[in-house]
């Protein structure tokens, strides 16, 4: 036993120690502790106890000093330790949200976790627990197009109602072209799938060409009209509509669902639907070719046809279109579309109206003080148009890409970057 160290047990303390040490539920640690303070009773050595305990020297000490200060308790509970780093302020906080909420320092575009515990003198894991908590993600961006169209909603009443309410006697032809489709060929066999490990796929390949493929899909049966032509002018897209007059019931009259393609307003095309009266051209609003239900076909496409697949030429690429529409008409799907199209003009005017407000505090913060800013971010010719109001007064003015924004400037003499309004009037 260690010197100066005597071990003595009160009343009652045997009988403790001996149902711990006895007992099956015991944790581990409280046995071999009970067993070093009732071998130290008893006045076995400290080599013996070493030897009968497994246990060091120094972690025999250091039971036998704390059951002569606390008792038997005292070896049932493990002893307070201090924290090792005090837990983040709140103020600490409240400013890792706000420089996260702000714009980077410098260049940088967005805010890293370690950019961020850098700057604000923490670590990383700390950032990202504040991070997860106010559920913010500076490393995600979503992007988003707003339609610029003047009918806007009118087009969207239009396409949609023929989706949900097609016209009796005709046909619903969702139309578009998917260009420059490439024949990859990959410059080494890739291996297959299997446990433990995914397919491969090396990432540099052989190109062999291109194909377009122009497609009519029927929403009311899910068929597709396919044809795979080497270009996509208005040559083969007249090519094309004479195969949809070919291969639908001439009874029928045709509403085709197009996007704002110029081959789709070419004055032939134009002279073609003339001539063709059972015809009729739906638009899509501009920049919202997503009303087109023949893109979700095209998707499907990509996904299982063409990402992974390896072809040795055009012929190659255009047979494995073709097969892949023949199977989509063996099992067809008829396209049902779900969305409200009032919601839809409703949640673009929103957002429209949201991208103009956060342009307009961009703008203020790119124009120096004693500048105006018209925003413009909703015209169709940015520069042009918001140069309007500047061109009659003989202003110098300055677009700023960034904010979508014409900042104009009150001198005449104005610095470098600024030009005459007149110039664009």
């Amino acid at each position: 036993m260690r010197t100066g160290v005597e071990v003595r047990l009160g009343p009652g303390d045997r009988e403790r120690l001996e149902a711990v040490v006895g007992s099956g539920n015991s944790p581990q640690k409280h046995v071999w502790r009970g067993r070093i303070v009732l071998l130290s009773a008893d006045g076995v050595g400290t080599m013996e106890i070493q030897r009968r305990t497994g246990k060091g020297k120094p972690t025999i000490w250091r039971w036998q000093a704390r059951f002569m200060a606390e008792g038997v308790n005292g070896l049932l509970h493990e002893a307070t330790r201090p924290a090792g780093k005090p837990p983040l302020t709140p103020e600490m906080i409240e400013r890792v949200v706000a420089m996260t909420l702000a714009e980077p320092p410098g260049e940088t575009t967005h805010w890293t976790c370690r950019a961020m515990a850098k700057a604000a003198g923490i670590s990383h894991r700390s950032v990202q627990r504040i991070w997860a908590a106010h559920g913010l993600k500076p490393h995600r961006v979503k992007s988003f197009k707003l339609s610029n169209d003047p009918k806007f909603a009118a087009k969207v009443q239009d396409v949609v109602g023929l989706y949900v309410d097609p016209p009796d006697h005709a046909l619903v032809l969702s139309v578009d072209e998917k260009s420059q489709i490439q024949a990859l060929d990959r410059t080494q066999p890739g291996l297959p799938m299997k446990r433990g490990r995914c397919g491969t796929m090396t990432h540099d390949y052989k190109r062999h060409g291109t194909t377009t493929l122009f497609a009519a899909l029927n929403v009311l049966d899910g068929k597709v009209i396919g044809q795979c032509m080497s270009r996509h002018r208005h040559q083969e897209f007249i090519r094309f509509l004479n195969k949809i007059n070919r291969e639908t019931p001439a009874e029928r009259e045709l509403h085709l669902v197009v996007d704002n393609y110029g081959t789709h307003k070419h004055p032939k095309v134009r002279a073609w639907l003339e001539r063709h009266t059972r015809f009729h051209f739906h638009f899509t609003p501009t920049s919202a070719s997503w009303l087109n239900a023949v893109e979700g076909f095209f998707a499907k496409l990509t996904k299982q046809r063409l990402k992974r697949g390896v072809f040795k030429g055009v012929i190659d690429l255009q047979t494995a279109i073709n097969r892949y529409v023949i199977e989509t008409n063996d099992n067809p799907k008829p396209f049902v579309w779900t969305a409200d199209p009032d919601a839809i003009s409703k949640k673009s005017g929103e957002e429209e109206r949201c991208g103009l407000r956060s342009a307009e505090r961009l703008a203020g913060r790119c124009a120096p003080e004693g500048h105006s800013v018209h925003n413009i971010r909703a015209l169709p010719c940015p520069l042009r148009a918001a140069s309007t109001a500047a061109c009659s007064r003989k202003r110098m003015i300055k677009y700023v890409p960034r904010c979508g924004a014409v900042v104009e400037h009150p001198e005449s003499d104005p610095p470098e970057g600024y030009f005459d309004s007149a110039g664009c009037s």
